[in-house]
């Protein structure tokens, strides 16, 4: 004798998940699975932005850093580019940073550190507030809301409020909201670690 199960409806103002959404991500924030690669491939993209400036910068591959002027041969990863800054309320203190010591330690352990978080995974929340800082400040040393430099030149700008800082910033943000470390990454790994457990701000 064949036995019919009745299938349980939801209860009075609960919602049931999308047929094509598996059972065991509603409710829990998670993401669907091809979702949840796209942002996993975002944000291995993003960790070769940051790596990829930091290795240039510190052995001089010859793209935007030539050898000589390699970290590793005596170079500063910041004199170059800060020192060009002409442009900006922040002008004249980018100028006064250029070369310095601790600039250029601050500048490439951030690089450093940004692009390995998102490889791995790991700590993104702590990564989008640092990138975030670090991509402001490059924002705000190139100044896109002004039409001319401080020679009177044009400037160039194409939009002066976003450029492809705020988008890098904004992707940040939205690889830590939601998890991109949990595919292809130690997101899940790190998250289970008992100081992580206790201190969300740490995932």
């Amino acid at each position: 004798m064949a036995v019919h199960h009745a299938r349980r409806l939801p209860h009075r103002g609960q919602t049931a998940p999308p047929a094509d959404q598996p059972r065991d991500l509603a409710g829990r924030g998670e993401l669907a699975p091809a979702a949840a690669r796209v942002v996993a491939g975002a944000r291995l993209i993003m960790s070769f932005v940051f790596l990829w400036a930091f290795l240039d910068k510190t052995f001089g591959f010859g793209y935007l850093t030539p050898p000589a002027k390699a970290w590793i041969n005596g170079g500063s990863p910041t004199m170059g580019f800060l020192k060009r800054v002409n442009v900006g309320p922040l002008e004249s203190t980018f100028h006064s940073w250029a070369g310095a010591a601790w600039a250029d330690w601050l500048f490439m352990l951030g690089l450093l550190g940004i692009g390995l978080a998102l490889l791995g995974g790991i700590a993104l929340r702590i990564t989008a507030v640092c990138g975030t800082i670090m991509l402001a400040l490059m924002w705000a040393a190139e100044w896109p809301p002004a039409k001319h430099l401080s020679d009177g030149s044009p400037s160039m700008s194409t939009n002066p409020l976003v450029d492809y800082h705020v988008v890098e910033a904004v992707l940040l943000i939205v690889l830590a909201a939601v998890g991109a470390g949990n595919t292809w990454g130690l997101g899940r790994v790190w998250a289970s670690l008992p100081l992580v457990r206790d201190h969300a701000w740490l995932r």
